[in-house]
């Protein structure tokens, strides 16, 4: 059997974080007035406590490290805790169980769906703490991608094994320096984005939660409008600028930051992703300036910020796309199925398994024209081999599934053909609204069922953990020794 011991000790630390940071907002509380600081205080007491106790209880237990098994638990039993215990003040401040947890979920996984509505009357703290969650979340996501997921092979993420991350049993220590580099690089870019944002006319409190929301490509808003709130177009631009930095591989941003910033370039996902993100903006600017009455500017930014929001799942939106037509609308559905690259906060596909998929399928058109010649696909320099190829098929298969069996599951709950699709797309996405009047970009989720809001948490977390992470635990010979 697994020892359970350091997979709880290592929790315990992790509930303590989530403790500290909930009286961030209690601060904000207590700052404007607001008496509903006692909800995150109370909410980081028991938080806090349950952490010190289970670390108490299981003590020392950490000193050889955490092997494969082990580091598969602690990641799905942190994903899926965390939110559990960072849903108490939605509770407190009394919102309904199940909403609570939705938009816990939705927001540290950073997928940005919500059930919350009249955003901009909401307390401070409440809205703090839904920024926080996601960024909060977005730095879980960068260290996963990087440090974990290369360690445990998954779909095609042994490709982006780094030095730091060791190849043998046990996860050591030198991946503490890079996850130190990769935290002080994502606070130097929130910084950043606070300050670009309070350039362009932003209230501090709107951009430093914006900011929060927009390098974790989360896409929580303080308004109901989202960015159509604001109509100073500059500021559209400096979200979509903080979206595709937030969408790039961290490891890749660490070394920019640190002189070397034609690495970024270099990487055949990063390059992939800017061309067609600007090859798809390029074209609904095009389709908008044609069809509606936008002039080329509001036309090119309007197309551009809501391809690079869904792209990379940050979930943010300058108008109801719903409205620009049927292409329109079939276009976001499959951008939702995109992602950015991978080492990033952004979920979906990602655009290195898209260029390790076609790279396959070039390959086998070519045996098929000349079946007795040798050839080999790379991925920048690194060939292609048989297990990286199945490993990407197969999360691939894996992923369609997932949607297709979330969306059959959410039409037995009584949801349209449309809704359905497009809820588990993006939850599987983590990319945030969805298509359609009910949870489009000017509705929400709140007049879905309870059990197809606890089917979307399910399915927001098994997108956020690559889904092998968690379809391994029901293996028995996991469990075996």
């Amino acid at each position: 059997m697994i020892s359970l011991r350091p997979v709880l000790n290592v929790l315990g630390f992790l509930y303590v974080g989530l403790a500290t940071a909930m009286l961030v907002p209690a601060i904000v509380d207590v700052a404007s007035r607001n008496a509903d600081w006692r909800a995150f205080v109370f909410s980081a007491l028991f938080t806090g406590l349950v952490g010190m106790l289970l670390s108490i209880a299981v003590g020392g237990s950490l000193k050889e490290g955490l092997n494969i098994r082990q580091t598969f638990l602690l990641t799905t039993l942190a994903w899926a805790t965390l939110p559990a215990l960072g849903a108490l003040p939605f509770m407190w401040l009394g919102i309904g169980y199940a909403d609570a947890v939705f938009e816990a979920v939705s927001g540290v996984t950073t997928t940005g769906s919500t059930v919350l509505s009249g955003l901009d009357g909401l307390p401070p703290g409440l809205l703090v703490w839904r920024s926080l969650l996601q960024w909060i979340g977005g730095i879980g996501i960068i260290v996963m991608a990087i440090v974990l997921l290369p360690f445990l092979r998954i779909g095609g993420m042994q490709l982006f094994q780094t030095e730091a991350s060791d190849r043998s049993e046990k996860v050591v220590s030198r991946s503490i320096e890079l996850i130190r580099l990769l935290g002080l690089a994502y606070v130097l870019l929130t910084a950043l984005c606070i300050i670009a944002y309070l350039a362009t006319g932003f209230e501090l409190f709107d951009a430093f939660n914006h900011a929060l929301t927009t390098i974790s490509t989360g896409g929580f808003s303080t308004h109901d409008m989202s960015f159509g709130y604001y109509t100073n177009p500059v500021s559209g631009w400096v979200a979509i600028f903080f979206m595709v930095v937030g969408a790039l591989p961290f490891v890749l941003i660490v070394q920019a930051l640190r002189g070397q910033p034609l690495l970024l370039w270099r990487d055949p996902q990063v390059r992939a992703l800017v061309g067609f993100l600007a090859v798809v903006s390029l074209m609904m600017t095009v389709y908008l300036g044609a069809t509606m009455q936008f002039s080329f500017g509001e036309a090119l930014l309007r197309a551009t910020f809501n391809v690079v929001s869904i792209v990379t799942g940050t979930g943010y939106a300058l108008g109801d796309y719903t409205e620009w037509g049927g292409p329109v609308v079939g276009i976001v559905l499959l951008l939702s199925f995109v992602g950015g690259c991978t080492g990033s906060t952004t979920g979906g596909i990602k655009m290195f398994r898209f260029l390790v998929f076609f790279g396959t399928v070039r390959a086998h058109f070519r045996r098929m024209v000349r079946p007795n010649r040798v050839m080999s696909e790379e991925y920048g320099r690194t060939r292609l081999t048989s297990e990286l190829s199945f490993s990407v098929l197969a999360f691939l298969v894996v992923y369609m599934g997932a949607v297709g069996a979330v969306t059959l599951g959410l039409s037995i709950f009584g949801l349209d053909l449309t809704t359905a699709l497009s809820a588990a797309a993006t939850s599987v996405g983590n990319v945030g609204p969805g298509l359609g009047p009910v949870i489009g970009p000017s509705g929400n989720f709140a007049p879905l069922p309870d059990n197809a809001k606890w089917l979307l948490c399910a399915a927001m977390l098994f997108g956020r953990l690559e889904l092998f992470t968690v379809l391994v635990l029901f293996d028995p010979d996991f469990w075996s020794r």
